[in-house]
């Protein structure tokens, strides 16, 4: 779906949050201007007017929505985001940055072997990707309890609210301080170049000649982008 409201101009929808400066340095090392990123301040859009193109700044899980929608035409978005909330866009092209990864963790003391078996009890796992987790765990053949939570999900065995937590991973580190070891890793993460499908039909040109530069550049820069 598309409102087709954007006339000339380019939409192009930037998860606040991690994803957000590296974002803005690609845009930059692609040669599009974004002083106007840099000073945002409180402002959520922004402009490069010699390309025409409008840049917005979404929250991360309302990114593909306003692709999908068609008030942006392009988004940058984690692809947890994209696998939760399963929106109707098009994924044009992994961006190499923001890696990080899903995970099933629980705590040190526990015996992995544990929790791939009957334990008498439907076993209950905190996430803040019920889809995600649900799936896991219904491939693996495993009758699981979901508790969603908004933040903090590491909190969750250490009070015996859950048994397992779903969750995404970058260092590791935060589940060190809290006592919790990886149990399995579900899937690999990154930042996702994704589009709304009408866009891709009535702005072809613009979005190709985009994507092939994107594609150049992180051809010859794919090292120094992983660290991002």
């Amino acid at each position: 779906m598309s409102r087709g409201n954007n006339g000339n101009y380019l939409v192009i929808a930037l998860s606040s949050g991690k994803l957000f400066k590296p974002s803005i340095r690609l845009w930059e090392r692609i040669g599009i201007d974004l002083k106007g990123g840099k000073e945002i301040g409180r402002k959520l859009t922004f402009f490069d007017q010699r390309e025409q193109i409008k840049f917005i700044i979404t929250r991360p899980k309302d990114n593909p929505t306003y692709v999908e929608c068609g008030a942006a035409d392009i988004g940058i978005v984690g692809e947890d985001v994209l696998l939760e909330e399963k929106k109707d866009v098009y994924r044009l092209l992994d961006l190499k940055f923001g890696k990080c990864k899903m995970v099933v963790a629980a705590l040190e003391e526990g015996e992995q072997e544990k929790y791939y078996r009957n334990n008498g009890h439907r076993l209950r796992v905190a996430t803040k990707y019920p889809r995600i987790a649900g799936a896991y765990f219904k491939e693996k053949g495993i009758y699981v309890e979901l508790i969603k939570l908004y933040g903090s999900v590491e909190l969750a065995p250490q009070v015996d609210l859950a048994d397992l937590i779903v969750d995404i991973v970058s260092t590791g580190r935060t589940l060190q301080e809290n006592k919790l070891k990886i149990i399995d890793e579900i899937v690999p993460l990154s930042a996702q170049l994704i589009v709304n499908r009408i866009s891709y039909k009535t702005k072809h040109k613009r979005i190709t000649n985009l994507l092939q530069e994107i594609k150049k550049f992180i051809s010859l820069e794919s090292d120094k982008i992983a660290e991002w």
